[in-house]
């Protein structure tokens, strides 16, 4: 692997880094003391001023990035570095949203949500998980009954990321089968109700239950059918063409269940985020232990903190190593991607609980201060670990692939 960004991958990174301290940061720094999600209306002013970078769910904006996995990684690790509950809001817009543009034309919810997707203004929502269906998502009762040319669906979801404030909702439920199966959820045609679940860190990125009472969705709308449909050929794969995707990351996408692809995909990002939290702690604490000065010499020169500084230091490079491995095998259609991204979910979303402990102490009572924003990092990266798949459940994903049997079946 070469781990060298080329001059596109670098102005990239720089170009992104610029827009987030000059239009993220300062409202970071306004609105997260106040301990409350963004509206709707903030949300999607959020994804409008990505747009101008460049990143949209318009399907004209995305092939800039063309089939360059690493491209997520600086964008996911910029975010994370700068907060990481940017990429929640705009992270599954924009993922979502672009699914929108590859379904066949005529459709329904296609007619209804295409023009404002390409303007940026769909806030969207992923939710599997339920009050008695975390870890084992094998225990979900939400059910999708077929009723003629609609699915009625019955259920209540939680943690549902920008759930409260979404337009449109990719949900898994299960059919009279006890299949898995996801369906895309237009808010307005298809009401669901919702309420705000508080949380100890990410407080910018609304998260909620969301309920369904004998939701009417368009027996169309089912995504598991359309993605093996797009995916067999035809003009969904003519699309992907254009991104100039691989052929191997292709196949590899139909080599996984549906869920199975979103939730690997995810634990990638929140890998990548935690790279970007860790990276961030960093600095802060080279700049503190720079400043900062004790027994008449700045702190840095102290064995301790410079013992702590290494170790935020290789936490850092070792999960940044393991989840742009991940990109890599992506790119390669290596079907070890599902395995690689719960080893780099559990260990980057571990240790960056570590890396912004080191950070806290290092800066000593000021640590513990909401003056400084390392107290932040701490409650964000403690919310990395839960998300997505737990640390443990990671982990027995991890050894039971290695070993060729499962812990919990």
């Amino acid at each position: 692997m070469d781990f060298t960004f080329n001059e596109d991958q670098k102005m990239l990174r720089n170009s992104l880094r610029d827009f987030l301290e000059k239009e993220m940061a300062p409202m970071i720094k306004e609105k997260e003391p106040q301990g409350r999600p963004l509206n709707h209306e903030e949300a999607v002013d959020v994804l409008k001023k990505f747009k101008k970078m460049g990143l949209s769910p318009d399907i004209e904006d995305m092939k800039a990035f063309g089939g360059d996995a690493s491209l997520i990684g600086i964008m996911a690790e910029e975010i994370g570095r700068v907060y990481p509950g940017i990429a929640i809001i705009i992270g599954y817009s924009i993922g979502i949203g672009a699914l929108i543009q590859f379904l066949p034309d005529g459709m329904e919810i296609k007619e209804r949500l295409l023009s404002r997707i390409k303007r940026s203004e769909v806030i969207a929502t992923y939710s599997l998980t339920e009050p008695d269906a975390g870890s084992d998502n094998r225990a979900m009762k939400t059910k999708a009954v077929l009723d003629g040319g609609e699915y009625i669906i019955n259920g209540r979801k939680t943690w549902a990321s920008n759930g409260p404030i979404s337009d449109l909702c990719l949900l898994v439920v299960k059919d009279e089968k006890e299949q898995q199966q996801m369906f895309l959820v237009d808010r307005e045609r298809s009401p669901y109700e919702s309420n705000e679940l508080g949380h100890m860190g990410l407080k910018l990125a609304s998260t909620g239950e969301l309920f369904f009472d004998n939701c009417r969705v368009p027996k169309d709308n089912n995504l598991t059918n359309i993605m093996a449909k797009i995916l067999s050929g035809g003009e969904g794969m003519k699309l992907l063409g254009d991104f100039k995707i691989p052929s191997e990351m292709l196949n590899l996408f139909t080599m996984m269940t549906p869920v199975s692809l979103v939730l690997a995909i995810l634990r990638t990002g929140m890998a990548l985020l935690s790279v970007g939290i860790s990276q961030a702690a960093l600095e802060a604490s080279v700049n503190y232990a720079k400043e900062r000065v004790q027994f008449g010499r700045p702190i840095g020169k102290f064995q301790l903190i410079q013992n702590m500084i290494y170790e935020i230091a290789v936490i850092t490079e070792t999960s940044r190593l393991l989840a742009y491995k991940v990109l890599n095998l992506l790119s390669r259609g290596d079907p070890e991607f599902r395995k690689a991204s719960s080893m780099a979910k559990a260990y980057a979303c571990e240790e960056v609980v570590r890396a912004a402990s080191y950070a806290i102490e290092i800066h000593g009572g000021m640590g513990l201060s909401d003056e400084y924003p390392v107290e932040r990092y701490f409650r964000d990266a403690r919310m990395m670990t839960i998300p997505d798949g737990t640390s443990n459940m990671n982990r027995l994903i991890v050894g039971g692939q290695i070993l060729g049997m499962s812990a919990y079946i």
